[in-house]
């Protein structure tokens, strides 16, 4: 027989669960009982200062409005590289106790623990470029056969400890046989190689039904020359077909002159095969080593925004002045990603992803959150 409980029982053991999930408040309470002020943010690094300005949250155009559920899990996959850093150890610790789907929980935990700063250039400025990159899929298979004609390299064997200057040779060189053993996949479209070597990581769908996962594994060192640039200054496209299906339109127009064209480019990327662990639904590896986020990881300049940082951004959606303002990660890094108010916007995968990164090229500002 049910007995229901006295209405007193009932409400103290909601305030416990309430206590138990909010026990990372308890110090920063009790320190604010023995002070009238709130805690002061750990000074910030003389190389962080100079391009850091700190600023209240009601500054953040946007804070406000944003669901950060959708970025809580980006910032706790980068947890366990920051919780190597004394400075974040703590706030990964607390962050274990915030309830994930609790939108109030989450906020008030970055707002008590965690300082914003308006990030600046060296010009003084506060506004930089946002671009974007998503994650291609391609067509492809592990024996070269039928339309399976273009290849993806492994890093070479023989650069392993070969130092930069060896590893520093033109894609032409590399292309004319030096390679041959260590093709990784064959893929059926060579303008979709050359933007899986941009965007540095992506899918294959297997001729078998599987798909393999690539991700980074090295470069020859040279430096990228844009082949959308290229066919621009010679009048063969203008700026609007400057995207993967504009290419594509024009290399179907042109079969004859796609090496031509693909070989302006000088730089080279090698790819790696991700373990069978890596689940269809993660993102790829970035540089901090976990998996992106679709619409919630940035790749910034590693020398001015730390690895693993929530950043506020506030830009503008692709080809539109609609606000585009949320809360961010900085998981990655880019080849083009120099200076502090500079970022690139992880859309996800697919050609809808694509579509709205190649469109991508909108004024920006960001704001570090560290912290207190």
């Amino acid at each position: 027989m049910f007995i229901p409980l006295p209405r007193p029982i009932i409400d103290a053991a909601r305030t416990l669960r309430q206590l138990a999930r909010t026990a990372w408040l308890l110090p920063l309470l009790v320190l604010g009982a023995c002070s009238s002020q709130p805690p002061a943010p750990s000074t910030p690094s003389p190389a962080e200062s100079e391009h850091m300005q700190p600023m209240e949250w009601q500054a953040l155009p946007g804070w406000r409005d944003d669901h950060v559920i959708a970025a809580w899990s980006a910032f706790l996959a980068s947890c366990p590289q920051l919780a190597k850093k004394p400075r974040w150890t703590s706030v990964c610790d607390d962050a274990e106790h915030v309830d994930p789907l609790d939108e109030s929980d989450i906020t008030r935990f970055f707002e008590m623990r965690f300082q914003p700063y308006r990030l600046t250039n060296d010009d003084g400025s506060t506004t930089g470029t946002i671009t974007g990159y998503y994650e291609p899929i391609l067509n492809g298979s592990r024996d070269r056969h039928g339309p399976y004609q273009t290849p993806l390299y492994r890093f070479p064997n023989a650069w392993q400890a070969a130092p930069q200057r060896v590893r520093a040779e033109q894609r032409t060189l590399l292309e004319s046989g030096a390679l041959r053993g260590q093709e990784l996949v064959w893929v059926d479209d060579p303008v979709e190689a050359a933007f899986l070597q941009i965007q540095g990581s992506g899918r294959v769908r297997l001729d078998d039904g599987d798909t393999m996962r690539v991700a980074f594994a090295g470069s020859n060192n040279q430096p990228f020359r844009s082949f959308n640039r290229a066919l621009i200054e010679r009048g063969e496209i203008d700026a609007s077909e400057a995207t993967l299906p504009g290419v594509r339109a024009w290399a179907k127009r042109h079969p004859g002159r796609v090496k031509e064209m693909l070989t302006v480019n000088p730089r080279m990327v090698f790819f790696r095969e991700l373990d069978s662990d890596h689940s269809a639904t993660q993102g790829p590896i970035g540089a901090l080593g976990v998996p992106l986020t679709a619409e919630r990881s940035l790749a910034v300049d590693p020398s001015r925004i730390p690895l693993g940082a929530p950043i506020f951004l506030s830009t503008t959606q692709p080809l539109s002045k609609e606000p585009l303002q949320r809360l961010m990660v900085a998981q990655d890094t880019g080849n083009a990603i120099k200076g502090t108010v500079r970022a690139d916007f992880y859309w996800g995968h697919g050609d809808t992803a694509g579509k709205r990164a190649g469109r991508m090229k909108q004024d920006g500002r960001l704001w570090v959150l560290m912290p207190k």
